[in-house]
This record gives C-alpha cells, sequence and structure tokens, in this order.
C-alpha cells in the first residue's frame, strides 16, 4: 500500500486529491494546521505548519503532494525544498501544485517551456511559485529527486474557498445585475478533480519525472461569457452592466477583498496556456467547462449560503447609470 503524504488535503484542491489517493489504495497522511479532516479515521493527521518537517517523527513516504499556500505569510522556494528534500530515501514522486502565474506575464500563449516570472514581477505570487519550481528541478538535476509540478489556470469546482462562481450564482439567483469590465478579458479555468487527477497521473508517470503541466480550459473564454455560462446553467437570466474597470475600482470594487466587483481575484490580465501536455503524456482528458460548471452548480444549490451584501454594487450601479454624473 502506497504511502502518500498530503500537506494541505483538508478544503478545495487536497480534499479532491485526498479522496482520489483514497479510491487507489493510498495509505493517506495530511498534514495542516487545523484540527480534524473531512475523512475521519480513513486518513492519519500530522498537525503542524508545513514548515516544521520535523513533526514527520521520521515518517517516510512514496508520494508527497505539496499543494498549499500560505496567503498570509508567502511559500518560499526554500520551504518548498525543506520538504521535497526531508523525505528523500524512498521517495517516489513529489508533486508540487504551482500556477499559470508562474510565468512572465504578456500576451501570447505558452507552453510548459515558456519564460517563468522573473524575481521583479509585481506578483508576488507568481514569482514564489516561479522560484520554488526552479528550486525543485534544481533538486531533479542536481541530486535526482523526482519532482513533478502542475500549473493550472482559475481552479473552480465543489468545496471552492474562494468566492468566485458562487460569487456570481448568488447575484444570479437573486435576479441582480452583473458587474463587468468593459474589455472583453479572458479567463481560463480548470475543474479541481482534474487538478487533483493530474497530481495523481504525475506521480505514476516516469515520463512526468522533471516535467511541468499546463491544467485550464481551451480556448480561453471571455469574461461576459462566462457569466453568461454561469446563467445558462442557473436557468436565469443574464443582465450584464459593463464598465470600465478603472471606474468600478474607483467607485471602491475590490479585486482582492471585499466588495469584490467581479468575484475574489477573478479579474486578472490573462495568462494565456496550451494544455496539450497534460493530455500527451499524461493521458489527462480534462472536463469540459460546462460540465464542471454543472456539476458545481449541483453542489451551490446544496450549500446554506450566508445572504450578500449587494449595497456595495447598489451603489456602484446607481453611479453607473446612464445620465449620472
Amino acid at each position: 500500500m502506497p504511502r502518500s503524504l498530503v500537506i494541505g488535503g483538508t478544503l478545495f484542491i487536497g480534499r479532491a486529491l485526498v479522496e482520489q489517493l483514497l479510491d487507489r489504495g493510498d495509505a493517506v497522511v495530511i498534514m495542516h494546521r487545523g484540527t480534524g479532516t473531512p475523512f475521519g479515521a480513513r486518513v492519519g493527521e500530522i498537525q503542524c505548519d508545513r514548515n516544521d518537517m520535523a513533526a514527520r517523527d521520521g515518517a517516510r513516504f512514496d508520494f508527497i503532494y505539496d499543494n498549499v499556500f500560505d496567503w498570509t505569510r508567502g511559500t518560499s522556494a526554500e520551504q518548498v525544498s525543506a520538504a521535497a528534500t526531508a523525505n528523500v530515501k524512498g521517495l517516489r514522486r513529489y508533486v508540487f501544485t504551482s500556477s499559470v502565474a508562474a510565468y512572465e506575464p504578456g500576451a501570447g500563449e505558452r507552453d510548459e517551456d515558456a519564460a517563468l516570472a522573473r524575481s521583479d514581477n509585481e506578483n508576488g505570487y507568481g514569482v514564489k511559485k516561479a522560484e520554488s519550481e526552479s528550486a525543485l528541478f534544481a533538486l531533479w538535476r542536481g541530486r535526482g529527486i523526482p519532482v513533478s509540478t502542475i500549473r493550472p489556470a482559475f481552479i473552480y469546482g465543489p468545496n471552492n474557498p474562494f468566492d468566485r462562481e458562487s460569487f456570481f450564482w448568488d447575484r444570479l439567483v437573486a435576479g441582480r445585475p452583473i458587474l463587468i469590465p468593459d474589455d472583453g478579458r479572458t479567463l481560463q479555468l480548470v475543474l479541481a478533480k482534474d487538478v487533483a487527477r493530474a497530481s495523481v497521473l504525475a506521480s505514476e508517470k516516469d515520463v512526468a519525472i522533471g516535467r511541468a503541466y499546463n491544467l485550464a480550459s481551451y480556448p480561453p473564454i471571455a469574461q461576459a461569457d462566462f457569466v453568461r455560462l454561469l446563467a445558462k446553467i442557473a436557468r436565469m437570466p443574464a443582465n450584464l452592466v459593463q464598465a470600465p474597470r478603472e471606474r468600478l475600482l474607483e467607485l471602491g470594487g475590490g479585486l482582492s477583498r471585499p466588495p469584490y466587483y467581479f468575484g475574489a481575484y477573478l479579474d486578472l490580465p490573462p495568462i494565456t496556456v496550451l494544455p496539450d501536455r497534460a493530455q500527451s503524456e499524461l493521458g489527462l482528458a480534462l472536463t469540459p467547462l460546462e460540465d464542471g460548471l454543472r456539476e458545481t452548480f449541483r453542489w451551490y444549490q446544496r450549500q446554506q449560503r450566508t445572504k450578500p451584501d449587494f449595497s456595495w454594487e447598489d451603489k456602484a450601479l446607481a453611479a453607473l447609470a446612464p445620465g449620472t454624473a
């Protein structure tokens, strides 16, 4: 029975991953800072910060899946490398969840050989992911530690802790207008269980050692079309109110904190990636976007959602109304 350590396995990507590892028959241990897991006695726990690798008490694992990022303090390349080197003996694969944000920004489509973000990039999250990947691949080249990385686009799906697809369904179900930037920006998405499946496949296939894999719907979808698709799935009309992004920000709309004007951290300059390698090397067929969103909407309908506060949007809509100065 393979022993698998999942660093962060209780919320979103990690939760989907643990489910698949248990289905594979692994003995799974979750390293996290919380108390308890959704899996009860089916998994073991190491309750500690990811940087306290000594808390493993000498435990050895065949597979390590690193898919947690500390949004408060950041997770550095040194911290990721420490986790990868703490379990070298018998390690069959270290799979690191990176991001398309690890790429250097700009126009055009990127395969996995495209340049990663430089240290002076203003997106600190992307820089840390890029530096962590570079450090891991250096461990592979220099010490033979078998690593693989995956680079998902915006991740959606059941148990999403970020106010993204649910943000729009809250408004659509309530018959609310949807504010949207007016420049036609695009985005790519990937279902959480597909991210988990990619991690499992990357751990199983020798071709994946020393390789990175983009995970994203293709072609990209325009923001307005994304909201229209969410409306179609909810069987509700999509009343889109388009406005310049600068105006939405000027009115107090938030990108990374409420009041959001377009979901949580979802309105970012696009980094468009090509997902072909994951299919050709891992045999991964991504769930079509509409199918994945339908699955997510069924989950959404079962949730007890806190009633949203629409007060900022009401003020913004009033300020954007024709004839308003």
